[in-house]
């Protein structure tokens, strides 16, 4: 890493970026209260007579398949357009992609369209890869260590960087690669809590011109702000707020002390 999370999240809060989130309807107000938390600034623009328009503006674009529908998509398309006319990074959330024929057929246009940040889950990043997935829905039934071939060759394939999240997080971008550890085992009982975390990838890519570091700050931060918000949590429902509160918490020097990151190999050209 050239910029450590504790100096990124320094960044965001100094200047807080606008994040245009094009997310699915259950993750909405959960994606954004979690933005703020951070202190980001969350925009949910996705109707395509406005989306390409407000990209170019945005410091960051996030794209999640979650709930699709042809509007959605179209909407998906404009603010790509925009983002990359601008300059602007953005990020792909390829929920469920292996589920249905139309989640392929979408998930593989939006590909093709060299995203700066793939981030999902093990099952849906073997299914982008080509890979076999033993995921049905939104949830991941795979681990994180077989997709590590995966999200390598979707790094070097479409020069992105792919992050696999779970128990033990996982970031590549085809030369470095990471393990980070921490959050807490109540984080997968509450919903859109991967969707959160890939507008907060959006926030932090908003503000370094490294998409890994970007990629591997989101992920500490969330890491930190999960084991924090675990003490004293006694299930999912009090564990929420607390994790919101611990997002707004942790300080740079917090999440430089805290995070769990561990360097797995860096191949040099």
């Amino acid at each position: 890493m050239t910029r450590t999370p504790g100096y990124l999240l320094a960044a965001l809060r100094a200047e807080p970026p606008l994040v245009q989130c094009i997310t699915n309807y259950v993750a909405m107000n959960i994606a954004a209260n979690v933005l703020l938390a951070a202190g980001a600034s969350p925009a949910m623009v996705s109707d395509a007579d406005e989306a390409e328009e407000f990209a170019r503006i945005a410091g960051a674009l996030t794209v999640n398949i979650g709930t699709l529908s042809e509007p959605f998509v179209e909407g998906m398309r404009a603010a790509i357009a925009g983002a990359e006319a601008a300059g602007r990074p953005w990020v792909l959330d390829p929920v469920a992609c292996q589920a249905t024929a139309y989640r392929r057929r979408i998930s593989a246009e939006l590909l093709a369209l060299h995203p700066t940040i793939i981030r999902g889950n093990a099952s849906e990043i073997l299914a982008l890869a080509g890979e076999v997935s033993r995921g049905r829905g939104v949830d991941g039934r795979d681990s994180v260590a077989v997709a590590e071939d995966g999200a390598r060759l979707l790094a070097r394939k479409h020069s992105s960087v792919v992050a696999v999240t779970g128990a033990v997080d996982f970031v590549t971008d085809g030369t470095r690669a990471v393990r980070l550890e921490g959050g807490s085992p109540l984080m997968p009982m509450n919903t859109a809590m991967g969707c959160s975390l890939t507008c907060l990838c959006g926030a932090y890519a908003a503000v370094t011109g490294d998409p890994f570091d970007a990629a591997v700050g989101a992920l500490a931060h969330f890491a930190v702000a999960g084991s924090l918000a675990h003490e004293g949590s006694t299930g999912p429902g009090s564990f929420a707020p607390r994790f919101l509160d611990a997002l707004h918490a942790a300080t740079p020097e917090r999440l430089d002390a805290e995070a769990s990151i561990h360097t797995i190999e860096e191949v040099r050209a």
